[in-house]
């Protein structure tokens, strides 16, 4: 009896692991990049933007997201603007693109280069690193991202 109860559990354990597999195949990772940031205002210590990210999903499924991490950088990764995490749910429905928009608070602390940058040329270079987990019909995943661009006085610039 022993026997087929361990021989139960086994085919059981190996079945679970073969549909996480097969799971994980059939997931295409979404898409995360830049959309936008805007400068909602400064004060004397620092200002708040707001960073949209831009998420689609090439998957035939929705896609229901619980929380994502991130950083925004600066000047060629030298200065950290901002990290934190958003617990804000959303959904991607099957192939389409939604908006996440991570309000970002700042301080002056560190700025320099970045100013610099963006008085003396107009703009400054930007990298968002973070990722984001989504749950979805075949299981839940943590998917990365990673984008960098250019700011500029007028927008973001692609």
């Amino acid at each position: 009896m022993r026997k087929f109860v361990f021989a139960v559990a086994a085919s059981a354990a190996l079945a679970s692991a073969g549909c996480a597999m097969l799971g994980r195949q059939a997931f295409k990772d979404p898409e995360v990049k830049l959309k936008d940031v805007k400068l909602l205002g400064v004060g004397l210590t620092g200002g708040q933007l707001n960073v949209d990210l831009e998420v689609y999903n090439p998957n035939h499924y929705r896609l229901d997201a619980t929380k994502v991490h991130y950083q925004v950088n600066m000047a060629g990764d030298s200065v950290k603007i901002a990290d934190g995490v958003l617990d804000n749910r959303f959904t991607v429905e099957e192939g389409q693109r939604s908006v996440v928009t991570i309000p970002v608070t700042f301080t002056y602390a560190g700025l320099g280069a970045a100013g610099r940058s963006l008085m003396n040329t107009g703009g400054v270079n930007y990298h968002v690193i973070g990722d984001v987990a989504v749950g979805t019909p075949v299981g839940s995943f943590t998917v990365p991202f990673n984008t960098t661009g250019r700011f500029t006085t007028a927008g973001v610039a692609r």
